[in-house]
């Protein structure tokens, strides 16, 4: 899990994530706010999980950006740790906030993970 752990460490200072690890699979949450399950997609290719989101942006008529810290777009590529499977990978989305279960396995090939969004 190390190297999961490393990657996302490096990932931009404004997203945040969380690592659990049990017996039988991996589950990482990434904050993203704005973003929903439509505008977010997730991938396993070979031995990387990419993650693609993008956050609605909408600006009332009578307001103006001063500054604009928020990133409209995260594209990551995090690698995965040998033992992820992909048989089981899971997505959710809830407010802003995407939850990936990857499942502990030996065998892993390439699949786009749906995502479903948990107000459905």
């Amino acid at each position: 899990m190390s190297v999961l752990r490393d990657a996302v460490s490096q990932l931009p200072n404004l997203v945040f994530t969380d690592i659990l690890e049990s017996e039988h699979s991996y589950r990482l949450l990434v904050d993203l706010p704005g973003a929903a399950a439509e505008t977010t997609t997730v991938e396993i290719a070979g031995s990387k999980l990419h993650i693609e989101a993008r956050r609605k942006k909408s600006v009332p008529p009578s307001f103006q950006y001063v500054t604009e810290d928020r990133s409209l777009f995260l594209d990551a590529e995090l690698p995965l740790p040998s033992d992820v499977g992909t048989e089981g990978a899971s997505a959710t989305m809830d407010d802003g906030v995407l939850e990936v279960t990857l499942p502990k396995s030996d065998e892993r090939v390439d699949t786009e993970i749906p995502i479903t969004s948990r107000e459905e």
